[in-house]
Parts: C-alpha cells; sequence; structure tokens
C-alpha cells in the first residue's frame, strides 16, 4: 500500500519533506510531529475538510492555488464561479479527481505556529478499508466525518472499530455539512448521542465532537458564527492541543528496543571514526518504540529460541552525541556493559518487564490481500525487527461490524477483520496490543511474493491455542 502518486497538476502544500519537517519544528520550537487521519462514509467531504484545512491555516502556495483555480474550473466541480474545489489538495490521483473520489490514502505535510503534522486522508469505499489501516495505525488522532443529514452510517461504524482496534488514542468526529441542516443544534446532538453509544461500545475513548462545513469554513479554522450554541474548539484548535500517541505512551508503557544493527566499526571506516575511540566500540542501533532509558540502567536481552540474558546500559549514542537518557521514538546506539551475541531480531528491555516468550500467537488480523486466509497456511510474521515463518493454526471468528462480535468464519476474505491463532517457528515475548501499541503490532508477509498480507494486533494470550 504505497501513498499516492501525485500527476503534474497535484496542488502540494508547503513542506512536503518530513525530515525538513522536523527540523523546521524544533528550530521554532514547536511541539513536535502531530499524525492525524481522516475516515468516514463516502461523500461525507473528508477530502474537503482537509483542504479546506490546508487552505484556511494559510499554508498552500500561491502557485499551488493558482494551479488548483485552473483544475477546479477545468474538473467543473468549482461551479464554474471562481471556487476552488480544494478536495484537489489531497485528491492527487487522475481517477480520483475524474471521479470526484478518494481511491488511496494522500499525505500531506504541513506546520502552523503551533505544530508539524503529517495527515492521511483515507478514502471511505468499503473495499478500500485497508486503506483506513494503513493510514489510521501509527495516527495521533483520527477525525471521522459524518453526513449531518445523514448521520452514523455503517461504513461510519467500520471505521470507528478500525480505529478502536487499533487504539488511536484520540477521535474526533467531525459532523459535517452542518450548514446544508441550517446549523440546527438538535441535529447535531442527535449525532452526537449516537456517536458517544457507538464510541461505548467499542471501548473508544470519549470523542471530541464538533459541528463543522468544510465547503464554507465552519469551525475548521475559524470559529462560526452560526453556530453560537458550540463551545468547543475549532478542528485547528483540537489538532494543535491533544497529545501525541508517543506523549501518552512514553510515561504508561516499560524500555522496548528491537535492535535493527549492531555497530561494530573497523578495517576502512576505522580512519574517519578516530580509531583509538573506536577500537573497542560495539553497539547495538535501532529506534526505541516504548517507553525510555537511561545510562546505568539494568536490561535483559531477549533473542528468539534463546535464553535471556541480564546487563546494564554504559552508553547511549545518537548522531556522535553521547546523551544520559533516550526516549521513544528516538533513533540510538546502546552500549552494553556484557559482550553478548546480540544481533538483528533481538529485543532490549528494562529488566523484569518482558512477557513470557511463547510460540502461540493469538491476533486480530486485519486482512488485505484478496486470497483467503486458510487454516494450516504457512506466512512470515515481522514483528519488530524479527521475521519468523508461521502456520496458521485456527481461525475463530471475524468481527460482525454491526454489533461487534464475533461470527464463525471458515476463512479471512479481504477486508475482514479476524482473530486467529498463529503458532511461530520460534518464540517472541509478544504483548498485547491493548497495552504496548508498538510493540503489541506486527505484519504478515507471503513467504514467496513478499507482500504485506495482513495487519495484526497482539491479543491477550489463552490457555489453549
Amino acid at each position: 500500500m504505497s501513498t499516492t502518486n501525485l500527476d503534474t497538476a497535484a496542488a502540494d502544500t508547503t513542506v512536503l519533506d518530513g525530515a525538513a519537517l522536523g527540523h523546521a519544528a524544533r528550530a521554532l520550537g514547536t511541539r513536535g510531529l502531530f499524525r492525524f487521519a481522516t475516515a468516514g462514509s463516502v461523500d461525507d467531504g473528508k477530502s474537503t475538510l482537509v483542504g479546506r484545512l490546508l487552505h484556511d491555516a494559510k499554508v498552500v502556495l500561491a502557485d499551488t492555488l493558482e494551479s488548483l483555480a485552473r483544475t477546479s474550473a477545468a474538473t467543473g466541480f468549482g461551479g464554474g464561479d471562481g471556487t476552488l474545489d480544494l478536495a484537489l489538495l489531497t485528491d492527487g490521483l487522475r481517477a480520483e479527481r475524474e471521479q470526484g473520489i478518494t481511491i488511496d490514502v494522500a499525505y500531506r505535510y504541513f506546520s502552523t505556529g503551533e505544530r508539524s503534522f503529517v495527515l492521511a486522508d483515507c478514502p471511505g469505499h468499503v473495499q478500500y478499508t485497508r486503506n483506513t489501516v494503513t493510514g489510521a495505525s501509527t495516527a495521533d488522532a483520527a477525525i471521522v466525518l459524518i453526513d449531518a443529514r445523514k448521520g452514523v452510517l455503517e461504513q461510519t461504524r467500520r471505521h470507528l472499530g478500525v480505529i478502536g482496534l487499533l487504539r488511536v488514542p484520540n477521535v474526533i468526529v467531525a459532523v459535517n455539512k452542518i450548514d446544508l441542516v441550517d446549523y440546527d443544534e438538535a441535529r447535531f446532538a442527535d449525532i452526537a448521542a449516537d456517536v458517544a453509544r457507538v464510541a461505548a461500545g467499542l471501548g473508544l475513548p470519549a470523542p471530541h465532537v464538533l459541528p463543522v462545513s468544510a465547503l464554507v469554513g465552519d469551525n475548521v479554522v475559524e470559529r462560526s458564527a452560526h453556530t453560537g450554541w458550540y463551545t468547543g474548539a475549532t478542528l485547528l484548535g483540537l489538532l494543535e492541543s491533544l497529545p501525541t500517541r508517543d506523549e501518552a505512551d512514553t510515561a504508561a508503557e516499560d524500555f522496548r528496543f528491537p535492535v535493527q544493527l549492531v555497530l561494530r566499526p573497523q578495517g576502512a571506516l576505522a580512519p574517519c571514526l578516530d580509531p583509538e575511540a573506536f577500537r573497542d566500540y560495539r553497539a547495538y542501533a535501532g529506534s526505541i518504540a516504548a517507553g525510555s532509558v537511561s545510562v546505568g540502567d539494568p536490561v535483559t536481552v531477549a533473542s528468539p529460541g534463546a535464553p535471556r540474558r541480564e546487563t546494564t546500559v554504559i552508553g547511549i549514542d545518537a548522531a556522535g552525541v553521547s546523551l544520559d537518557t533516550a526516549t521513544a521514538p528516538a533513533s540510538v546506539a546502546l552500549r552494553l556493559a556484557a559482550e553478548l551475541d546480540i544481533a538483528r531480531g533481538d529485543t532490549i528491555a528494562a529488566t523484569g518487564t518482558l512477557p513470557e516468550s511463547s510460540a502461540d500467537l493469538h491476533a486480530q488480523l486485519c486482512w488485505l490481500s484478496p486470497a483467503p486466509l486458510l487454516p494450516g497456511a504457512t506466512v512470515l510474521v515481522k514483528h519488530g525487527t524479527a521475521t519468523l515463518r508461521a502456520k496458521v493454526g485456527s481461525i475463530a471468528g471475524v468481527l460482525d461490524l454491526e454489533d461487534f462480535g464475533l461470527l464463525p468464519a471458515a476463512s479471512l476474505e479481504l477486508n475482514d477483520i479476524g482473530t486467529v491463532v498463529l503458532r511461530l517457528a520460534g518464540e517472541l515475548p509478544t504483548e498485547p496490543y491493548a497495552r504496548h501499541h508498538r510493540t503489541g503490532a506486527f505484519l504478515v508477509i507471503d513467504p514467496q511474493s513478499g507482500n504485506t498480507l495482513a495487519a495484526g494486533l497482539v491479543g491477550e494470550r489463552t490457555s489453549a491455542a
């Protein structure tokens, strides 16, 4: 699942390079990067809302606006009166522009005076639910749009179900097209009550519900004079103030560090790295998946199929600088007191916090392949930096998107969300996704083609496989 391939008429926002965006955010002293995804049923106005947000936040360049005006006039979506079709800011595929729909996840990067953002505009059609999984899997917040005239629909429930499974920490429900119901407070209150009931059934955090008009701009960036009965924040105000997933998780989760690379500079590299300083240098590089680590912390090293080993952190390096402490999701190199046989795929964790390793993986899969999953199938499981062969042991059922119960099933079909048991070729210290969103997620991969077959969420272990 790739990001949108933009045609030559595609309109870009001010910043398209993620690394440059991060440097700019640090230079400005902003709160860092915030990722959010949009979802909702077809024609609820997701792309228009994103376009309105970019336009009214004044992060669209002048030449982009000129291109947008020409394209709006050419497609006829602008109404022929000079009105901009703001959906074109995110609908980059030619097929999307011709049909007026979103069929892929469109990513955009922008920043305001308060924060830098990555947004993912997800498609609304049922057959593209897997794209919503992609967009929401790393999101700090999810915006679900509801047409004020239609209320909560099946696809709305489906998207809220996906958001609940992925444990997106902040849920925003934008009741769009509020202008088309004459800014009716009672209609808004009815929809908000329906949303609260669905969210409670899914175990979602209490959603932030607000009335908006993506076409007109009500409560997107500026507060609307037409909704005096609404006293909450605007959409941009919420996005600038909500905590990120990492901010929420860092305090709650224990230290986890999947090893990506063993650093042992020698030979031709030594002159570049000061041979004296690096003669005995050995470190383990990777990205901190959860929690934080400090020099002097006791840690445990877990390797698939091997006994665990204990040691202590004696150094933390990042870009040539030594640190006392590092926090997720920083990329660092750890130096350990003991000389251990550690390789890519191993996990370094805070001592006493890792669960027992197991070869039985109880999980929920968001099935992304057109070919069905059957019991007995052989797949690859990529968990952190470890990749192991696995066999599908059993399929307990698929999620019923009406009442969110489990329906019996003999296979998983495209877009099904099912509960399965996988038997791994080796043992892994897996943790439930509900409590550890980074270390509790994995991918299921086709061993022949290398294609991603499913996004997996580790569930609670049971006594039987």
